[in-house]
């Protein structure tokens, strides 16, 4: 007698500003990304229980943009520039808003190992364009909801100004008072009662590796169920080596890597 697995789909900010070459943030490879995630939703429809895609969802003057920061000539950071604590402890850069907290958070950063902070363009903006999901695979979602009979669940992430967010799980340091930044321990058990967890979107370098590294320090037992879609993520131009030694330390507590080609022939 054979069973069948349970499986869920958690999709990362498969997103226009990502996934398009007119995105502000866009990754490339991408594109293909999304083709290959949607052939794999098609083909496995009757066997995908159900689907959770992120929706990273920013303000403008947020922490990890331009506007919320500036030099002693009023400059803005260019995108792709790194801020330290340091810097803003010997005035190189200080926070336009929020001045204690923001020197307090980049401390809080850089104690606990987090990712350096580091200033993107404005991307995945309230309410635009570029925080819609990617064209292709919206079209595939609404047919797996339609043949499955129940709606793919969607969780917004991003919106509070004052914390970068790119786990799935958690803000990369919560904000007092703010429960949307906090641990989404719903989410985990939730994700804990499926048999393989399949895991794709944008980008390998920074969301998908945070939400990796959440579930290995959160839900450990969840991590064995892990499987890593990798022709379905790709990384920020130059940056995959800061998420190389969370995937290295996935590998050995069982996390699965493998291809949407070997699961179409499974």
């Amino acid at each position: 007698m054979t069973t069948t697995k349970k499986i869920a789909l958690l999709i990362i900010d498969a997103q226009f500003d990502f996934c398009s070459p007119e995105g502000t943030l866009y990754v490339p490879g991408a594109q293909e990304d999304m083709q290959r995630i949607t052939a794999l939703i098609e083909q496995k429809i009757d066997h995908i229980d159900q689907i959770i895609v992120t929706l990273d969802t920013h303000q403008v003057l947020d922490i990890a943009h331009p506007g919320f920061w500036e030099n002693t000539k009023g400059e803005s950071p260019p995108p792709f520039t790194p801020i330290s604590a340091t810097e803003v402890e010997q005035g190189v850069w200080h926070a336009r808003f929020d001045k204690e907290y923001s020197i307090k958070y980049l401390r809080q950063l850089e104690t606990q190992g987090e990712f350096q902070h580091f200033i993107w363009p404005e991307h995945c903006l309230i309410g635009t364009r570029g925080a819609a999901l990617d064209d292709t695979l919206a079209d595939a979602l609404q047919k797996w909801s339609h043949q499955n009979q129940k709606n793919y669940k969607a969780i917004v992430k991003g919106e509070n100004p004052l914390a970068e967010h790119f786990g799935v799980f958690r803000a990369q340091i919560p904000v007092p008072g703010e429960p949307k930044t906090e641990l989404n321990q719903a989410l985990l058990d939730d994700l804990e009662q499926y048999d393989e967890l399949w895991v794709a979107g944008e980008a390998r370098s920074h969301c998908v590796a945070a939400s990796l590294k959440q579930i290995l320090r959160y839900a450990p037992k969840l991590a064995p169920k892990v499987v890593i879609l990798t022709d379905c993520m790709s990384d920020v131009t130059g940056l995959g080596h800061l998420a190389d030694p969370i995937y290295a330390e996935a590998l050995t507590v069982g996390v699965r890597f493998t291809t949407t080609t070997d699961l179409s022939h499974s």
